[in-house]
């Protein structure tokens, strides 16, 4: 696999690209059906021990249709640090993945998936685990996890103006 050509802005270590996955919000996948991309965004929570994402969608629809397919995709979480006005520059942090998408049936993993987020999106998560983690909604609620297999990342820290 090609790496990343601007060796100065590359994040090697495991645990700093770990930190970018934990500390975002949202992730973009892109997958792909009979040779045609597609791409989503979705709030998510990365579980460090298991190297996974987990998020949550409906039962049906486009996204489900294409991983049924093919559960192989891409996503990238980004830390905007800002436009750096008047230079024609961007300071950011992005993490990038590889893995498999699979879906929950097993009630305890659905509620283990569902904390994992619940703690990385929400300011006072104990609240909303107390009002909503009922066992029917647990149930009912579809959730997907991103096997992660491979993951690289970049960095722009400093302006540079190159012209």
């Amino acid at each position: 696999m090609r790496g990343i050509r601007r060796k100065e802005k590359v994040i090697e270590s495991t645990e700093e690209l770990q930190r970018i996955l934990l500390n975002t919000k949202y992730v973009t996948v892109s997958m792909c059906s009979e040779n045609e991309p597609y791409l989503v965004t979705l709030s998510h929570g990365y579980d460090t021990k298991e190297n996974c994402l987990y998020f949550h969608c409906a039962q049906e629809g486009k996204k489900i249709d294409i991983l049924k397919e093919n559960n192989l995709v891409w996503g990238q979480v980004i830390v905007d640090h800002g436009y750096a006005d008047g230079k024609c520059d961007h300071l950011f942090e992005t993490a990038q993945f590889r893995g498999h998408v699979t879906f929950l049936t097993d009630f305890e993993e659905k509620k283990h998936a569902l904390t994992v987020m619940v703690n990385q999106l929400e300011p006072s998560p104990a609240n909303v685990i107390e009002e909503q983690f009922k066992e029917k909604s647990i149930q009912k609620v579809n959730i997907g996890r991103i096997d992660i297999d491979y993951m690289s990342g970049k960095r722009a820290k400093d302006v540079v103006v190159s012209l």
